[in-house]
């Protein structure tokens, strides 16, 4: 049985239709791109909540995933990641120059850009894996 990321539950819907029209188009195809390397590598149900007022998405063995966009930067959306983890310092050395980042904890997209998917699913991929690469340099990437 596989799972739909068609499904939002309610708050998650709820917290999108806070954003900009923009904005919540950039967080739906994250949240897409979650679940599509979520299936695609096997690794589970993934478990959506709010943390801290934030979509947040995790699978077993994962690190957790959070987004969000913010009206004091409201020209970008951000996806977050454990700080505690080499998870951003990874991306950095992988994806120099794809993408902004803001410090260790989260990569940073324009609403205006659009070239970003491929690169971040990559990033999604380690994140969603990371308990079972942290001790591959660059994650195994």
């Amino acid at each position: 049985m596989t799972q739909s990321e068609g499904c939002m539950k309610p708050e998650i819907e709820a917290k999108f239709a806070t954003c900009p029209v923009e904005a919540q188009k950039q967080l739906k195809n994250i949240r897409r791109l979650v679940f599509s390397v979520a299936e695609e590598n096997g690794l589970g149900m993934v478990e959506e909540t709010l943390k801290w007022g934030e979509p947040s998405y995790l699978v077993t063995g994962g690190s957790t995933i959070r987004m969000d966009w913010k009206a004091n930067d409201p020209g970008v959306i951000k996806v977050y990641f454990h700080c505690q983890t080499s998870l951003i310092e990874t991306f950095k050395e992988i994806y120099r120059d794809e993408f902004v980042y803001e410090g260790k904890r989260a990569i940073v997209i324009p609403l205006s850009a659009s070239n970003w998917s491929r690169p971040l699913r990559h990033c999604l991929q380690m994140a969603l894996q990371y308990h079972s690469l942290k001790h591959l340099p660059l994650l195994g990437a």
